[in-house]
């Protein structure tokens, strides 16, 4: 009878073959710290409430009453707006408005930005050329951007969206490049070139790596900026047109009644200075499991 021998190679394979990859791995480590788990936490419960806003108010976001302008009670715990609609409710529909502006525009804008930067493997005047490019955008502060757009497009979520997404591609450009020129003088680098190693093959196996972890904070660090972008463009008007509620739409209407309730501010801000410091914290966690 043939003896089937059962190595500890054969035994530990799988596992082996299940071990996540060393970069996910140190990104996932950072939700273990006391301010990733905050952070990713309240995050959450934000995200939860505003895909459970239909649930909770079935009526929508728009739903007048008879009564108006009234302080915090059990019904409602931010009160009515000046048409007895309630604000928790446009609250939360107004976040679901945030959270597709952030949680979109933000990767796309730091992927395009990363493309860019690393235009210069292709050519290096290309590169160069870009970069000049994107120091242009990079002089626009987001809300002269911001204002920009509006003129050209009008006030809405496209105009909020390309606002977000271009205001973050100069910085993850630059990130990117630096990536590039860094990894170029190293002497791994050059002696994969002696050998004919493809500048594809060093893109991808070595400042692509590099430059993730530079992008991923800096994309999480975007996101708390895009939440004051929008809010500033919608406190002036140029945001999502009413009465589609935004936080910053909420914040516009709020300060017009703020001394008959004070709550028509006060609740918005709350869930705006949440969702910030929810990026915030889990921004700074991420930073600091990456520099480990």
């Amino acid at each position: 009878m043939t003896e089937i021998q059962v190595t500890t190679t054969d035994i530990e394979a799988p596992a082996g073959a299940r071990r996540l990859n060393p970069t996910v791995a140190r990104y996932l480590s950072a939700f273990r710290t006391a301010r990733g788990v905050i952070g990713l936490g309240l995050l959450g419960v934000l995200v939860l409430g505003a895909l459970l806003a239909p649930v909770f108010f079935p009526e929508g976001p728009n739903s007048q009453g008879r009564e108006a302008l009234t302080g915090m009670s059990g019904a409602h715990p931010f009160g009515l707006d000046e048409f007895g609609r309630d604000i928790l409710a446009r609250s939360l529909y107004g976040l679901r408005i945030d959270l597709s502006l952030i949680l979109l525009a933000v990767p796309l804008s730091m992927s395009f930005g990363m493309l860019l930067g690393l235009a210069g493997v292709l050519s290096e005047r290309l590169g160069v050329a870009i970069q000049r490019l994107l120091d242009v955008v990079i002089g626009f502060p987001g809300l002269l951007l911001g204002i920009c757009l509006v003129a050209v497009l009008g006030p809405g979520w496209v105009s909020l969206f390309l606002t977000i997404l271009i205001a973050g591609i100069p910085t993850a450009g630059r990130l990117a490049r630096a990536a590039w020129l860094e990894q170029q003088t190293r002497e791994y680098v050059l002696a994969a070139r002696v050998l004919g190693v493809s500048r594809w093959s060093l893109l991808t196996r070595h400042v692509v790596p590099n430059a993730m972890d530079a992008i991923v904070v800096n994309g999480s660090v975007w996101m708390v900026i895009g939440v004051y972008i929008e809010a500033g463009l919608s406190i002036v008007g140029l945001g999502v047109e009413p009465p589609t509620p935004s936080l910053g739409v909420l914040l516009n209407t709020g300060l017009r009644f703020v001394t008959q309730s004070p709550t028509q501010v006060i609740g918005p801000a709350l869930v705006l200075l949440l969702l910030a410091v929810a990026f915030s914290m889990i921004a700074d966690a991420l930073n600091e499991a990456v520099n480990r």
